[in-house]
């Protein structure tokens, strides 16, 4: 295998992973919309720690091979017009994820709190925080924006 292939397959693992994470994330925003208990809620907490790992090797491992390999590679150039707009997209995608971050994290926060509490029957203020109407769309953008990426890389426009 040459450098260029090894370049070539961390960038599709880091790929990989990132969609992985976005697929962690759509699980737990899904499993989090019908809780209204801290218990139901602290549950998902182990997924959001895989998926928060995941995303930032994803987002970071992607983005490092991907321009490394641009430079690397003669058939292509950080300049292209295809890799321009995957990196424009890796940071609409990276932003929205980050800002949709908090928005889920209020409930995690708040079922924390309830429990050390020990009020640990359903709450209408946890379920309304489960149900973030923002953080719903900024996930929404950023998933869309890691599939514009993958059909930029997959079809190369302008190569």
């Amino acid at each position: 295998m040459t450098f260029d292939s090894w370049l070539l397959a961390l960038h599709l693992l880091f790929a990989a992973a990132l969609v992985g994470a976005l697929t962690i994330f759509w699980i737990l925003v899904i499993a989090v919309r019908g809780s209204d208990t801290p218990r139901q809620v602290l549950a998902l907490k182990p997924l959001l720690r895989v998926g928060t790992v995941a995303v930032i090797a994803g987002t970071l491992g992607t983005v490092v091979f991907g321009i490394w390999l641009a430079i690397a590679l003669d058939a292509y150039h950080p300049w292209d017009g295809w890799v321009i707009a995957a990196i424009v997209l890796w940071a609409i995608g990276t932003e929205t994820g980050r800002r949709a971050d908090p928005e889920f994290g209020r409930a995690f926060t708040r079922a924390g709190e309830l429990a050390a509490a020990g009020e640990n029957g359903p709450s209408a203020e946890l379920a309304a925080l489960c149900r973030p109407r923002t953080g719903l769309l900024l996930h929404i953008v950023s998933s869309a924006a890691v599939v514009l990426i993958l059909l930029d890389m997959i079809w190369k426009p302008g190569a």
